[in-house]
């Protein structure tokens, strides 16, 4: 097993030095898992914070050679879960086929004031 930290440079950056974007995870048969950092994004609505946040999310996965399909496992965090359905009608426009297992939390801050959804995925790539 060999596990690498990335920030790819074709991904927006993370927003502190303190952390890495991407692990990647090599399995034995060459397949890999790969566990995403929570990611945030700009934007003055939920649904436009939620879509910066899953184009982040497709562009860290497309650097590692894999797709949002690859998505097996998503952690949500709101910081109102009164909001949680206008929160999955964005992510079901990038998650559209069978939804990986998920857990969603409320959370009264999130890493920057101003975030209002928090997302972490982690992804099975098959082997090259």
């Amino acid at each position: 097993m060999r596990v690498t930290l990335d920030n790819p440079a074709s991904a927006p950056q993370p927003l502190s030095p303190y952390y890495s974007q991407v692990a990647r995870v090599e399995q034995a048969d060459g397949s890999a898992l790969l566990f995403l950092s929570g990611q945030i994004a700009e934007g003055a609505t939920l649904a436009e914070q939620t879509r910066g946040v899953f184009e982040t999310i497709a562009a860290l996965l497309k650097a590692q050679g894999a797709t949002l399909a690859d998505v097996v496992n998503i952690r949500t965090y709101l910081t109102d879960i009164s909001r949680l359905e206008e929160y999955g009608t964005v992510r079901r426009q990038f998650l559209t086929r069978t939804p990986p297992t998920s857990m969603t939390f409320e959370a009264t801050r999130l890493f920057r004031p101003e975030a209002l959804v928090e997302v972490e995925v982690v992804a099975a790539v098959p082997a090259r």
